[in-house]
């Protein structure tokens, strides 16, 4: 099995992802979209929403990324800022900085060509209902063009029932990514209706759906993912890149790529404690707030009974992102 270029840089937590519609012309039942991103046009680098263009740079920066993933929605609807982010991306990194587009469309020469020297991997994503016949669809026009043009190109589906049709379309591709069908919020009244489970309390795996994907995994250019990765390997490893770029000197970086750090309050009782605390820790070992200070997370608990006022220690992911716990002391 041989990866795509953007896949081992996936597999390295070092795809900055960016999302920058989530308008699309079609309505998948499986859709995994969130109801915060799905048809609005905010952009997303990471999961952070970006106001103008430099921000994607910084946060391509933050976790030194080696290439983009652009997804949507579809991003093709929004041809211009795709061609746009992209053109900053490559100037601004270089031509070795890989970028792979997703689209459910199947590209027209004249969007192909509005992308040639700027996105290096496109993957398709055709419907379910056209499988059976895909040899038949613009999706392999679609797919004969672009390699033509000098893009590496490939299909990429969720595990569906009928998976086995796309054995058709590999000889005009380079690769064929499998996704592990995942459950959401925005699916889960089509997940039920259709009669699908998950298959254990740790992942939002369906039950199932990596037999569908079994006989065409056998091929070569096959390559399957599984939630469990997405989860445990990709994501961490991109946690861990960001991290270790934007820590600051007293937050722990944990085996997951979040980061670990105490907050003692102001109030009647913090102010002393805070005070005292300033004066005995090292410059650059805090941060102060308006309303709190943080500092090395030991430093709260091995002195919780001298250290008074409302005090807790925090585990989020790095740069202000999301709060996993939260842990009074």
């Amino acid at each position: 099995m041989t990866l795509s270029r953007g896949c081992i840089l996936c597999h390295q937590g070092a795809k900055l992802v960016l999302f920058v519609t989530g308008r699309c012309h079609r309505t998948c039942w499986y859709c995994p979209l969130s109801s915060e991103r799905k048809g609005t046009d905010t952009v997303y680098a990471n999961d952070r929403p970006v106001d103008i263009p430099s921000q994607i740079i910084e946060e391509a920066e933050n976790m030194s990324a080696l290439g983009t993933g652009v997804t949507g929605g579809e991003p093709l609807l929004c041809l211009d800022k795709v061609t746009a982010y992209c053109r900053l991306l490559k100037e601004h990194f270089g031509p070795e900085h890989q970028i792979h587009l997703y689209t459910g469309k199947a590209p027209t020469d004249e969007e192909l060509a509005a992308m040639q020297g700027l996105v290096d991997e496109i993957r398709l994503h055709p419907p379910q209902e056209c499988w059976e016949k895909i040899a038949e669809t613009d999706y392999i026009i679609s797919a004969q063009h672009a390699k033509a043009m000098g893009f590496d190109i490939g299909i990429e589906v969720p595990a569906l029932p009928g998976l086995e049709h796309l054995a058709a379309a590999l000889p005009y591709l380079d690769f064929l990514n499998i996704n592990e069908l995942e459950w959401g919020d925005t699916n889960a009244y089509a997940m039920r209706e259709r009669g699908y489970e998950l298959a254990d309390n740790l992942h939002n795996a369906i039950e199932g759906a990596k037999g569908w994907a079994e006989e065409l995994c056998r091929h070569e250019k096959v390559h399957w993912c599984s939630s469990a990765f997405k989860d445990s390997v990709q994501l961490r490893e991109r946690l861990k890149r960001i991290a270790e770029n934007t820590a600051r000197p007293f937050d722990e970086i944990t085996e997951d790529g979040t980061i670990v750090y105490g907050v003692l309050e102001f109030g009647e009782d913090g102010d002393a404690s805070a005070e005292i605390l300033k004066r005995e820790l090292e410059p650059g070992s805090f941060e102060v707030f308006s309303d709190r200070i943080e500092l090395p997370w030991w430093i709260l608990t091995e002195s919780s009974t001298d250290v008074k006022g409302n005090k807790y220690v925090i585990e989020r992911y790095p740069n202000g992102g999301m709060i996993v716990e939260l842990t009074p002391v």
